[in-house]
């Protein structure tokens, strides 16, 4: 199948689903412009924000998106194209963007409160003990696979050879391994990182205290984004892995508690310029290879002993899997913990909610076609999926295989050489991660807050502390992150991650059951995706087990228990809502 018209088959059905599904809706949710939300009644400075729409679908997207539509559909492509692609397309449209747009909506419509404040109107105080335990502790797997991958990309290396330059070139910074010589392509990202990051209280100002104009500040932070490339070249920041995950976790705490405007939005502003213009070049670069005649070169299917080995059953680890790319729990928690207390108007939220998810899913697609047209099948088993001399597979590296999918893709469509489309590639890649990261562990402090004051009438001074609930989640991202490879970590991840989804998508039916709204397009996919990622922990916890990782198999056994304890509470909400209303009736 020739890419091109893959991606603009892609392309179509996307905006189909926001034409159509997205506005049928908002229509059963009851949009209203008229209504003030929560961010203009309760604007404090700090949290309760009122955002220009553009910026605030900016912070939005980067936040949501990470790295879950890049790794993700690169580790489940091993299953083949035709099902990686299709549950992108069928998962974001009747799920994943649903589910974002609910919970959105409904954290304004009950002041911006938490997903799991909410399931508390329905679920009573013990259903929310164990919602907001579950999402916790997503919260911490969440940031433990990205904290590495971060890492991982920021060291990222590969042969000179490959990309077709001479040992004496002068593009990149080299460094030898292996008795191979390398080129440094993630120290360049580490510079972009630490510039972006330094400059960003700087465009903070002057969006929020200053006001200034958001073309020009726009056009600043994209000039930004350049500069701190070029920099990247000329001084190229080479840390170690573990050095860099612990820089990493010192910046998410500061992040996590300081206002707002000073790093997280304008750092997440000044980086999206950065990412739209790299799902515009990848989109263009995809549909000139595919005049000059690229096809998908993969199987359809591939159910075979290896895929099944190495990942598990094509349901429910294909779903798991993917995850972010088509349905993602954490986004509830960015919804209903940042973007719901900066939304300045209700009309915003369809193109927040649902539209930010269907970028998502373009960036997925965007991924799974440049792996398979760009890179090609063969190349992309040998970086993902290693063998070692005994035949068993080793741990790979998906984030350099989109890179360099990225860079051999705008060779092939736009000529552009094969080095500067990888680096771009882990740039991208590296402006997902990083804000996902920070804005994850400022979200974990406000559900700890939140969780406090259901445990206690008068918390401890220690419990209402900014400091003390940001240093909970950091220290349990790093305990995990140091002692776990990635691989390790995220089909848990995953698995909590669409788990947390079904969930909220249960709170939300319950919620429009309340208000006496139509609740059938919340509630059909939370079963669908209840008894997908019920299955795949169950199946995990085995496997964990077996290779005595008891870290783990306790998380994953904590998980199971509390999804649970969740079930049974909304399982007693319905039934004694239908007693009630059976009540009702004969009356």
């Amino acid at each position: 199948m020739n890419i091109g018209l893959a991606m603009l088959a892609s392309v179509a059905g996307l905006a189909l689903a926001y034409l159509f599904y997205g506005r049928r809706i908002a229509k059963i949710l009851g949009v209203n412009k008229n209504n003030a939300t929560p961010a203009v009644r309760n604007q404090d400075g700090v949290d309760f924000v009122p955002t220009r729409p553009a910026v605030l679908l900016g912070h939005h997207f980067a936040s949501i998106a990470a790295a879950g539509p890049i790794v993700g559909p690169t580790l489940a492509l091993l299953y083949g194209f035709l099902p990686t692609w299709l549950w992108i397309l069928i998962g974001v449209t009747f799920i994943g963007a649903v589910h974002d747009f609910s919970a959105l909506f409904v954290s304004v419509r009950e002041e911006g409160r938490s997903i799991a404040e909410i399931a508390k109107k329905t679920l009573g105080k013990t259903g929310f003990l164990f919602f907001i335990l579950f999402a916790i502790l997503l919260c911490i797997l969440v940031c433990a696979a990205f904290l590495q991958l971060t890492a991982v990309s920021l060291t990222s290396l590969y042969p000179l050879k490959e990309f077709g330059l001479p040992e004496d070139q002068s593009i990149l910074k080299t460094v030898v391994e292996g008795g191979v010589l390398k080129g440094v392509i993630g120290g360049i990202a580490s510079t972009s990182v630490i510039v972006m990051t330094v400059v960003a209280p700087v465009i903070g100002y002057l969006l929020y205290k200053k006001n200034a104009n958001l073309i020009a500040i726009s056009l600043l932070a994209f000039f930004v984004c350049i500069v701190s490339v070029y920099i990247g070249f000329v001084w190229p920041v080479t840390l170690d892995t573990k050095i860099w995950m612990a820089i990493i976790c010192a910046y998410c705490f500061i992040a996590g508690w300081i206002p707002v405007w000073i790093v997280l939005q304008p750092r997440d502003f000044t980086n999206v310029q950065l990412l739209y213009f790299g799902i515009i070049v990848m989109v263009v670069g995809i549909v000139a290879c595919g005049f000059a005649g690229v096809v998908i070169d993969a199987p359809a299917f591939n159910f075979s002993t290896e895929s099944l080995t190495a990942m598990g059953n094509v349901w429910p680890f294909l779903f798991v899997t993917i995850a972010c790319g088509s349905v993602s729990g954490a986004h509830a928690l960015i919804a209903t913990g940042t973007t719901s207390k900066q939304l300045g108007n209700e009309k915003h939220a369809p193109m927040i909610g649902y539209g930010g998810m269907l970028l998502e899913a373009l960036l997925g697609i965007c991924v799974t076609l440049i792996i398979l047209g760009g890179l090609g099948y063969a190349e992309y088993h040998d970086i993902v999926w290693p063998h070692d001399e005994l035949g068993h597979i080793k741990s790979g590296n998906a984030p350099l295989a989109f890179a360099v999918g990225v860079g051999h893709t705008l060779q092939k469509g736009l000529h552009i050489p094969s080095v500067y489309g990888t680096v771009f590639g882990i740039l991208l890649l590296e402006g997902f991660l990083v804000t996902t990261i920070d804005t994850i562990v400022r979200l974990t402090r406000y559900l700890f807050e939140e969780l406090w004051l259901t445990l206690f009438t008068t918390p401890p001074a220690i419990m209402r502390n900014k400091f003390f609930n940001t240093i909970i989640p950091v220290a349990g991202m790093a305990a995990l992150g140091f002692t776990n490879a990635y691989t390790s970590i995220w089909p848990i991840f995953g698995s909590a991650n669409q788990l947390l989804a079904a969930l909220t998508l249960t709170a939300i039916s319950a919620w429009l059951i309340q208000k006496s709204k139509p609740y059938w397009f919340a509630a059909i996919p939370a079963l669908f995706m209840c008894a997908t990622t019920l299955t795949s922990l169950v199946i995990l916890v085995n496997r964990y087990i077996e290779k005595n990782n008891w870290a783990l198999t306790i998380t994953d056994s904590i998980l199971i228990i509390l999804t649970v304890g969740v079930l049974v509470m909304t399982f007693r909400y319905f039934y004694n809502l239908r007693k009630e209303m059976a009540g009702k009736a004969e009356s």
